[in-house]
């Protein structure tokens, strides 16, 4: 079985990873395990959820904009800093160009509550919007916790709080898409839109966000020659 993905001029193959065989996923550069998809002529591999991912989603920690996939890092510097979980990606990411917005996509994906063996309650997603000052220290690793970021928070105790990639690793591709048209998830944002002339003759045009991801890899093609 075949499989064409955007970001890939190859069609790619399906492969069952063996027990041992170390693949790096091509989109969130993180080891590959059980079903992906792969182009082994030049070494390019996505988790099912990785290829699978929706081309735009309407996302609750950036209500205004649809985050938009993008094969690659839209900075001069080929590489973004991620939004929610604060570490840098050179791979694939959600993005709104237009407010330097980046999620990975497993930060994308998040699920809204987790349960940890760590802790008895469930923990609540909360992002950089959202979160207060108050935590200070991750509760599991006890490293630093930084507001500006997502965290996981606990509604019955107080001040508990814990990075997002110290309390769960699994993600729930689905969540947000907009693929068909419609949303149950978030309420709907408006659309990327470019406007030219002055205030009292103004001309706005609403971009679809497929039309928005071509002026964005546009963008991201032009900076690369600067």
């Amino acid at each position: 079985m075949e499989y064409k993905h955007f970001s890939h001029e190859h069609n790619l193959s399906m492969h069952q990873v063996p027990p041992g065989q170390q693949l790096l996923c091509s989109g969130c550069d993180k080891f590959c395990d059980k079903t992906i998809y792969a182009c082994w002529q030049c070494k390019f591999f996505l988790h099912e959820h990785c290829g699978n991912a929706t081309r735009y989603i309407n996302h609750p920690c950036h209500s205004s904009h649809y985050l938009i996939l993008s094969p690659y890092p839209t900075y001069p510097s080929n590489s973004f800093l991620c939004n929610a979980c604060g570490t840098n990606g050179s791979r694939f990411s959600y993005c709104c160009a237009l407010c330097e917005v980046d999620l990975h996509v497993n930060c994308a994906f998040l699920p809204p509550k987790v349960t940890h063996k760590a802790h008895p309650h469930e923990l609540d997603l909360k992002h950089s919007s959202q979160t207060g000052g108050h935590n200070e220290v991750c509760k599991m690793c006890k490293k630093s916790l930084d507001s500006k970021h997502w965290s996981y928070e606990c509604r019955v105790c107080t001040n508990y709080g814990v990075h997002t990639l110290c309390a769960t690793n699994e993600i729930k591709i689905g969540l947000y898409q907009m693929d068909d048209g419609s949303d149950t998830e978030t309420t709907q944002p408006a659309a990327p839109t470019a406007q030219q002339g002055p205030s009292d003759g103004q001309v706005q045009v609403e971009l679809t966000p497929m039309e928005a991801l071509a002026i964005l890899m546009g963008l991201s093609n032009a900076a690369s020659y600067v």
